[in-house]
C-alpha cells in the first residue's frame, strides 16, 4: 500500500502544496507561479492541481490532507495580544475578528469545501489533519537534511505562538525542546527595519540585507541597548513600546523615529540615503550577533555537531554565511523554501514520520532533489505554446545549444534560461533563470535596471561548478540552494584605491572589485550557488562550456523575472518577460529565439507591469 499525503500552506503569505509518496517529496510549488500574483496568500488550487496531476493522483486516492499551521492557536493568540494590549489595537481588532469569525476559525470545513472543487468523489473531512506552523518549519529543515542527528533552528515572524523554535532531531523522531513567544520576534525586529527604511514587509527583507553593506553598522548599540534585552544564550525579548505590529497597522511606533531621529522613508517620495543604508547595516549586525549567539548556546547546550535551518529567518544567507565561519557546526544544511511555503512540505514530513510513525531514508546529498520539484515542458508543449503568439525560434541539438548559449554568454549577452522541472522556493537555480556573464563591469547595472526594472544595488549571485568553488572564493562546502554568503579569494580580488574607499554609499557601486565584478558585492562577499551534475545536468554542462571558452567556471545568475513579478512557470510567461525587457536571447528546451528576429509588435512594456515589490 502506497502512502500519499497533501501538504498544504496557505492564507498568510506564499502559499503552496506539495505531495509526498511513501515518504518521498515527488513535487511542490507556490501558488504565485501559477496566478502570477507574487506571494500570493490564497488557497492553492493551482498549485494542488499541478501536484496532484504531476503524480498522477487524484485527490480521492490521498490519504491524508495537511495545512500547516492551527488556526485555533492563532485566533488564541491574536484574541490575548489584543486583551493584553487593550484598549491600543481596537482598529486591528476590528478589521482582523470578521475574517476570523466568517472563514479562518472554520478552516477544516473551508478546506473542505475547497478541496472538493478538485475531486467531486473527495467526502472524507477525518483525512484532514493540521499541524503546528513550526514544527512544520522544523520538519521541512531536519527531514529531507542528510543527517542522522541535528540540532533544528527555527526563526520567522509568528506562527500560532511560536517565533523562534529549537527542537532535536534523530532517525524519524523530531522533539520541539524551546520556543521563544510572540510578540518577542527576529523576524518581525528585522520587518520592522524593512518598513522603516520603505521596503515592503514579507518581501523586501532581500532589499534590506542587500543594502547594508553599503552602510556601517552605527546604530548597533541604540537598538540593543533601547529596542531589545538580548541574553547570553541569545534569547531575546523587544520592548513593545517601540513597535506596532501587536496592536496597529504599522510596524513602528513614534518612540522608534524619535529614537533614529527619522519618520519611516516613503518610497514614492524619497531616496535612499547614507542614513538608510547605516541602519540597514546596523539591523543586519544585531540579527548576525543574535543568531551566532543562539547557535553558540545550542552546540553548547546539546552537542550535537549538525545544525538545520528553516523559516523567513534562514533566507538571510549574509547570517548563514556568518555561522558557517565561525565553525560552531561541522554541517549546516538549509531548507531552499524556508519561509511559508516550505511549510507545505514539512507538514507532510512530520505526518508521515511522527504520526505515521515511519522510519527514515537518509541521502547522503538531501532529499530535496535541487528543489526542482515544479512543472516541466515536453519539447511538443514549448513549440506549441511558443508558436501560438508568433515567436520566432531555432531549434538546436542539446550539444549545438549549449555551445551558442555559452558563445553568446561570453560576449556578454543576457540570457533568458527556462529548462527542465521549475524550482520550488525563492531562488532560481538554473531551472527558470537569467543568465550572465561575471567578468562583465556593465553586467550588475544593466541587469538590474534594463532587465529587471529594480534598484541597482542589489547584488547577483554567482553559479559556480563545485569543483572550482575554493579556486574562486573562501569557503569549501556545497551550498546548492543560494543560501550561503561568502568572500571572494583575495587573489580574485582588486584592491580599492584610496579614493575609491572614501566613496560613500551607492557610489561605491561603479567600483570593479575583483575579476568577476558582475557578482561581487560592495563588501567583496557573494551569495554562492553550487551546481552538481546530479541535479541539474545541462545547465552544468553551459557552465563547463563557458568555462572552456573563457577560462571562468562561474555564470551571473538571477531569478526569471521583472520586479513585483514570480519567477515564470510557463513558455508562455518566458517569453512575454523576454519581450518585455532588455534580454537578448531566450533559450527554452532546444528553442533559441534572437531578439531581434522577434516581431516588434510583439513587445511588451514590462516597467509599468508589476507593482513595487
Amino acid at each position: 500500500m502506497k502512502s500519499i499525503i497533501l501538504g498544504i500552506s496557505a492564507f498568510y503569505h506564499d502559499s503552496a502544496a506539495a505531495i509526498l509518496i511513501d515518504g518521498k517529496i515527488v513535487a511542490a510549488a507556490q501558488e504565485e507561479r501559477f496566478t502570477r500574483i507574487k506571494h500570493d496568500a490564497n488557497y492553492p488550487y493551482n498549485a494542488i492541481e499541478f501536484v496532484l496531476k504531476y503524480s498522477n493522483i487524484k485527490l480521492n486516492n490521498v490519504d491524508q490532507i495537511i495545512f500547516y499551521e492551527k488556526p485555533f492557536l492563532k485566533f488564541e493568540r491574536l484574541l490575548e495580544t489584543y486583551v493584553g494590549f487593550a484598549p491600543n489595537g481596537f482598529k486591528q481588532f476590528v478589521r482582523a475578528m470578521p475574517i476570523w469569525l466568517k472563514d479562518k476559525l472554520f478552516q477544516k470545513k473551508m478546506l473542505f469545501n475547497k478541496l472538493k472543487l478538485h475531486d467531486k468523489n473527495f467526502n472524507n473531512e477525518k483525512k484532514i489533519f493540521f499541524s503546528d506552523h513550526h514544527l512544520s518549519h522544523a520538519a521541512s529543515a531536519f527531514y529531507p537534511s542528510p543527517f542522522k542527528e541535528a540540532i533544528v533552528l527555527t526563526a520567522d515572524g509568528v506562527g500560532e505562538w511560536a517565533t523562534t523554535t529549537v527542537a532535536i532531531g534523530r532517525g524519524s523522531e523530531l522533539d520541539v525542546k524551546k520556543e521563544i513567544h510572540f510578540p518577542h520576534s527576529l523576524g518581525l525586529l528585522y520587518s520592522a527595519f524593512t518598513y522603516y527604511t520603505g521596503f515592503k514587509v514579507n518581501s523586501g527583507e532581500y532589499k534590506l540585507m542587500g543594502l547594508a553593506p553599503y552602510g556601517k553598522p552605527v546604530f548597533v548599540d541604540k537598538i540593543m541597548n533601547n529596542l531589545l534585552d538580548v541574553k547570553e544564550d541569545g534569547s531575546f525579548r523587544l520592548d513593545q513600546k517601540y513597535f506596532n505590529y501587536a496592536t496597529g497597522l504599522t510596524m513602528t511606533s513614534d518612540k522608534f523615529h524619535n529614537l533614529f531621529g527619522q519618520k519611516p522613508r516613503d518610497p514614492e517620495k524619497e531616496k535612499l540615503t547614507q542614513f538608510h543604508m547605516d541602519i540597514a547595516a546596523s539591523i543586519q549586525a544585531v540579527t548576525e550577533n543574535i543568531m551566532i549567539k543562539l547557535v553558540k548556546a545550542l552546540k553548547d547546550e546539546f552537542n550535537i555537531s549538525n545544525l538545520c535551518l528553516a523559516g523567513g529567518v534562514a533566507l538571510n544567507c549574509v547570517v548563514n554565511g556568518k555561522i558557517l565561519k565561525e565553525k560552531i557546526f561541522e554541517n549546516i544544511w538549509i531548507q531552499p523554501a524556508a519561509g511559508d511555503a516550505g511549510g507545505s512540505i514539512g507538514a507532510a514530513l512530520a505526518l508521515f514520520h511522527i504520526e505515521l510513525k515511519n522510519s527514515r531514508f537518509i541521502n547522503p546529498n538531501d532529499d530535496m532533489k535541487g528543489s526542482f520539484l515544479g512543472p516541466e515542458y515536453s519539447q511538443k508543449e514549448i513549440e506549441e505554446q511558443l508558436d501560438k503568439v508568433g515567436a520566432k525560434y531555432e531549434i538546436f541539438k542539446e550539444e549545438e545549444l549549449i555551445d551558442k548559449t555559452a558563445s553568446d554568454l561570453s560576449k556578454e549577452e543576457v540570457i533568458g534560461w527556462f529548462q527542465g522541472r521549475m524550482e520550488f522556493g525563492p531562488r532560481a537555480l538554473g531551472g527558470r533563470s537569467i543568465l550572465g556573464d561575471p567578468r562583465s563591469e556593465k553586467m550588475q547595472k544593466n541587469l538590474n535596471l534594463k532587465v529587471k526594472y529594480r534598484e541597482s544595488f542589489r547584488p547577483f549571485a554567482p553559479s559556480i561548478l563545485k569543483e572550482y568553488l575554493s579556486e574562486w572564493f573562501d569557503v569549501n562546502v556545497d551550498s546548492p540552494y543560494m543560501l550561503m554568503v561568502s568572500n571572494i579569494n583575495k587573489n580574485k580580488t582588486i584592491e580599492m584605491t584610496e579614493d575609491q574607499k572614501n566613496l560613500f554609499g551607492i557610489d561605491k557601486l561603479n567600483v570593479k572589485r575583483s575579476e568577476i565584478p558582475a557578482v561581487t558585492h560592495v563588501d567583496y562577499s557573494a551569495r554562492i550557488q553550487t551546481v552538481h551534475k546530479e541535479t541539474n545536468e545541462k545547465y552544468f554542462r553551459l557552465i563547463e562550456k563557458f568555462k572552456e571558452k573563457t577560462n571562468c567556471p562561474i555564470l551571473v545568475n538571477t531569478s526569471f523575472n521583472v520586479r513585483g513579478e514570480p519567477i515564470v512557470n510557463t513558455p508562455l510567461d518566458a517569453f512575454n518577460c523576454f519581450m518585455g525587457t532588455d534580454l537578448d536571447k531566450l533559450v527554452i528546451g532546444n528553442c533559441y529565439l534572437d531578439k531581434n528576429n522577434q516581431n516588434p509588435s510583439l513587445k511588451k512594456d514590462y516597467t509599468q507591469e508589476f507593482e513595487l515589490d
